[in-house]
């Protein structure tokens, strides 16, 4: 059997001696263009690949305690300075993380800022004929449905899409890297769809599982899968290897059922029967008090578990943190 660890370190190696000229046809490593770099994910990334990539990013939020080496554009990605930018960079992949968030804005916007930026994004890709494109997605595209199979493989429908908040703009995504990935082969596009991601986040799971006094659905009891994001980060690592592409599932420890998981945490359950935790998140998402919208209720009713065998044994993707390290992740000292 192949050290998956020892042929990537090799290559990682290979790629810090391209960026230090030391290779014997004088080639310069090309960048890595981070899309959302400002992000806990993106962060922690940019930490990894600077010591043998190039690495700039784009993103609407600051990045002050970068690494000195990277470069760091605060740009809409709708914005014709990143075309320029990707030129300039002598840009190799694009890494791009997710959504962005501003507050202070219509959900319409943050819809049109995301879907649009992404489709912008692919369009560049195509053009400069950039060889790489990952995509940070989310199992949540497949959608939380009281007739899932007990594990989805990465063929399944995507029935996330056409609803408010978070998981209706990433599935539209989705969709979008899909058909990339099937018209423009001479481009290497990954996709990867990992389960509920838990560490020092802003994002719904760990929010969810940081509340004192938990709301849960009376009468349901689903079985979840989460993943740590360091996990996630080394998975995207990988995924920027040469000759890496195909869409994969990513999944962390065995999955546990929601009580476990917040008895684990020590947390309180309020059990809330389903019409009046409907009323109330319809209420508080009117009011733009919670970015949850109504039909996310689902992840604490129905099931939505993948395989990621795939992942496994291709990606050589093996999640090293189990199940109480991922979820008190969330309890990290710096979020406390």
């Amino acid at each position: 059997m192949v050290d998956r660890d020892r042929v990537d370190g090799r290559e990682r190696r290979r790629w810090a001696r391209r960026r230090k000229g030391r290779t014997e046809a004088g080639e310069r490593a090309r960048a890595v263009l981070i899309a959302g770099i400002g992000s806990t994910v993106g962060r922690s990334l940019t930490r990894r690949l600077h010591r043998y990539r190039r690495v700039v990013g784009v993103d609407q939020h600051p990045f002050s305690d970068r690494p000195k080496d990277v470069e760091h554009f605060e740009l809409d990605l709708r914005s014709s300075k990143v075309r320029d930018l990707v030129r300039q960079a002598d840009v190799g992949a694009v890494v791009y993380l997710g959504l962005v968030r501003e507050p202070s804005d219509p959900r319409a916007d943050d819809y049109a800022r995301n879907v649009a930026g992404f489709q912008k994004l692919l369009e560049l890709v195509r053009a400069e004929r950039v060889p790489k494109l990952v995509l940070l997605s989310s199992a949540a595209v497949y959608g939380p449905r009281p007739d899932n199979p007990q594990f989805l493989r990465e063929e399944a429908p995507l029935l996330g899409g056409g609803k408010p908040g978070d998981v209706g703009e990433l599935t539209g995504i989705d969709l979008l890297a899909q058909s990339f990935f099937w018209k423009h082969t001479s481009a290497e596009t990954v996709i990867l769809r990992p389960v509920h991601v838990l560490g020092c986040l802003d994002n719904a799971p760990s929010r969810y599982l940081r509340l004192g006094l938990v709301p849960t659905v009376l009468g349901y009891d689903p079985m979840i899968q989460v993943v740590h994001v360091a996990d996630v980060v080394e998975a995207l690592e990988r995924a920027l290897l040469p000759g890496m592409r195909g869409i994969f599932n990513l999944a962390g420890p065995p999955p546990c059922s929601l009580s476990e998981a917040l008895r684990l945490l020590g947390r309180t359950q309020v059990r809330l029967p389903h019409p009046l935790a409907r009323f109330g998140i319809e209420r508080l998402f009117r009011w733009g008090i919670t970015e949850h919208a109504t039909p996310e209720l689902d992840f604490l009713r129905y099931v939505c578990m993948v395989d990621d065998q795939r992942a496994r044994e291709v990606l050589g993707y093996q999640p090293r943190h189990g199940l109480g390290a991922s979820l008190e992740a969330v309890d990290e000292e710096r979020w406390i």
